[in-house]
């Protein structure tokens, strides 16, 4: 299994507004991939800051999701918020 867990940590609120809006077709779309067996973006307490969480199936169901990921509305709107992340791969 692939685990992602980390942060996108906005610097404006408009960034913060960008994630709020566009974060609802990213679950869903996400949620629905093959291979997708965990995946939440929750706002911390710090409403310029989301902790990420995701787990995939197998490389193979990560990769299609970066891929698909990085020709969405959601990374055209979001690829300038940093993101703290880390991944672990657990199928070894």
């Amino acid at each position: 299994m692939i685990h992602l867990h980390g942060r996108l940590i906005c610097t404006t609120h408009e960034d913060a507004q960008k994630v709020r809006s566009h974060l609802p077709l990213h679950l869903s779309m996400t949620r629905a991939e093959p291979g997708c067996l965990l995946f939440e973006v929750q706002q911390t307490d710090d409403p310029m800051i989301w902790d990420v969480k995701e787990t995939f199936r197998d490389r193979a169901s990560f990769d299609a999701h970066q891929e698909r990921t990085r020709n969405s509305l959601w990374f055209a709107a979001t690829r300038d918020i940093k993101r703290d992340f880390h991944l672990e791969d657990s199928s070894d």
